[in-house]
């Protein structure tokens, strides 16, 4: 009911934004949502500076369809349940495109608000393959490869290179950790790696002891984690210290450096997929520039280059489109190829980027390598 609530709200009142907004603010209204403060906050921050710069360019050229770029930030944490409120504000603000969220379990939760009004919205980060998949969301599109393809990359890196026969899943229980943990079983078994162990943990709990003892107790040589760095950092620690040595293989929601600095000692050696590296791109060195020369020569985070990538692709169809009528955006994003720091690419049907991929990482020496 309270969905259908805001639902109702929104349709009353988005005609009236979209038809007067960008007349009223001569501005290009976008929102950046994701998790900006809370445990999550290092897989949000990063998305709003890569629009930030990218908006900044595109506005110093003279902007998009003539009007400059106005973004509108909201903090959805990562929880569904805030997300599907950040929706509602963010059209309620008048914006046209969504660059977020970053969490899959927050996107599925306001794809469906957006759908209503038409409003398109692209990820750098939320990797469910259902958000794609399904076909429900036909508004939704992604600058990163889906689960499927990150839980076979791992299960075949589990197989021929580290030489695993049996391995223990754990899961937070949660869209992401959960979808991952399921692809991961089925690509495990294609490689033949029995999984001995399957089971949800609790987030935020503070001792993962007994559920790693059954880890312990099944005989796994190794422990496959679908879920986030909270978590994982206490489970990596846990491990070491009852003595539990074996790899530690998780997802793009531990690869990141807030991971290996909560963490500390017990991140080494941990391996986690991501992102391919794109640091020989020129446009990715460029962004990487940017972000240093704003930010105090700072490193930029998690997602980075994906969502420099999201914010050149959306600007790039609005313009391509010569609209920002919704329906027009998702026309041009499938239909048109653009270059970003991850390469030139387009998106299919379903909305995912055609030609990014997975690579797998290893903490070595206190920073994450790509093998």
């Amino acid at each position: 009911m309270k969905k259908l609530l805001v639902v109702l709200v929104i349709l009353l009142t988005a005609g009236m934004l979209f038809a007067e907004g960008e007349k009223e603010s001569g501005t290009v209204k976008i929102a950046v949502v994701g998790p900006h403060s809370g445990d999550l906050a290092s897989y949000g921050i990063p998305t709003i500076k890569a629009a930030e710069l990218v908006a900044a360019d595109y506005n110093a050229n003279g902007g998009i369809l003539g009007m400059q770029i106005e973004l509108i930030i909201e903090d959805d944490v990562c929880k569904p349940e805030v997300a599907a409120n950040s929706a509602a504000k963010v059209i309620g603000d008048g914006v046209v495109a969504v660059i977020g969220h970053i969490c899959s379990g927050a996107t599925k939760s306001a794809l469906g608000i957006y759908g209503e009004v038409g409003i398109p919205v692209i990820s750098s980060a939320a990797t469910s393959p259902p958000l794609t998949q399904s076909g429900e969301y036909p508004n939704f599109f992604r600058t990163i490869a889906s689960d499927d393809a990150q839980a076979e990359l791992d299960a075949e890196f589990i197989a021929s290179k580290l030489g695993l026969r049996t391995v223990a899943v754990l899961h937070d229980k949660q869209d992401y950790g959960k979808g991952f943990a399921d692809f991961s079983v089925i690509s495990l078994e294609k490689f033949g790696v029995e999984v001995v162990l399957y089971e949800g943990i609790t987030v935020g709990a503070v001792d993962y002891s007994a559920v790693l003892n059954k880890v312990a107790n099944s005989g796994a040589e190794g422990l496959v984690y679908g879920g986030y760095h909270p978590e994982a950092s206490k489970l990596v620690q846990q491990m070491s210290q009852m003595g539990l040595d074996i790899p530690f293989i998780s997802d793009d929601g531990v690869k990141d450096d807030t991971f290996i600095s909560v963490a500390g000692e017990f991140a080494e050696g941990v391996y986690a997929s991501g992102p391919m590296d794109t640091s020989s791109n020129p446009m990715s060195q460029e962004a990487v520039a940017a972000h240093k020369a704003k930010w105090d020569n700072e490193e930029p985070g998690a997602f980075f280059i994906n969502a420099y990538a999201a914010a050149i692709a959306l600007f790039e169809a609005i313009e391509a489109a010569g609209s920002t009528d919704g329906a027009a955006i998702m026309d041009a994003l499938r239909a048109n190829s653009v270059d970003t720091p991850l390469g030139s690419i387009r998106f299919d049907e379903k909305g995912d980027a055609i030609g990014v991929g997975f690579a797998v990482y290893q903490v070595q020496n206190g920073a994450y390598v790509e093998l």
